[in-house]
């Protein structure tokens, strides 16, 4: 990857993929949805929306993991401290940005039914007001995917544990822009979480 940032206004996306997946049962990764893993699905919407500026943070499987990424413009971090929880990916993730980042968008591997348009409307909301963080408002909360401009880097390296960005936004909620985003309800936790999407997969 050269590091470049195609959306031009110096936003790379996070996407956080190095759970264990131990409620699954096995790497939901790995799963396949509309015929692709559900990891490539994740990273390629991203790409779609920060073109080569994406991180993927894998930690659990990372060797069955990282070839899913061969042909993808996206870069693979390592965080060998996942078993701490997603924290720790957050901050590996935020550790490998660039000077030139003025925002992270973080990214849940395992939102299947979150679209490239979602994240596109997202990215539309942070721009108008990018001194803002800017999240997916859903189930009556806020919560990822969002975006976090450059000042709330440092709250974003000091997580700690299985706690992510979302302490952050009832931080401060009124520096937060709200964007309705129902698909972020869904995550794929469980086997039985694949039969809601919809249409089936």
């Amino acid at each position: 990857m050269s590091g470049d940032d195609d959306s031009g206004d110096g936003l790379y996306a996070i996407v956080l993929a190095a759970g264990a997946s131990t409620r699954f049962g096995s790497a939901k990764q790995l799963v396949r949805i509309a015929g692709r893993p559900l990891l490539h699905n994740t990273v390629s919407r991203a790409v779609e929306v920060a073109g080569s500026a994406v991180i993927v943070v894998l930690g659990a499987r990372a060797a069955e993991l990282a070839p899913l990424l061969t042909h993808s413009p996206a870069s693979v971090v390592i965080n060998r401290d996942w078993r701490e929880g997603i924290a720790s990916s957050i901050r590996a993730g935020v550790a490998r940005v660039p000077a030139t980042c003025n925002a992270v968008m973080l990214v849940l591997a395992d939102q299947a039914a979150v679209t490239a348009e979602d994240l596109k409307r997202l990215l539309g909301a942070w721009r108008r007001q990018p001194d803002y963080v800017a999240a997916a408002f859903y189930s009556g909360g806020m919560g990822v995917p969002a975006i976090f401009p450059r000042s709330r880097f440092r709250d974003l390296s000091e997580l700690r544990g299985d706690v992510g960005a979302r302490a952050l936004l009832h931080r401060n909620p009124d520096r937060v822009m709200r964007v309705p985003m129902e698909s972020a309800t869904l995550d794929i936790d469980t086997p039985e979480d694949l039969l809601s999407l919809d249409p089936p997969q």
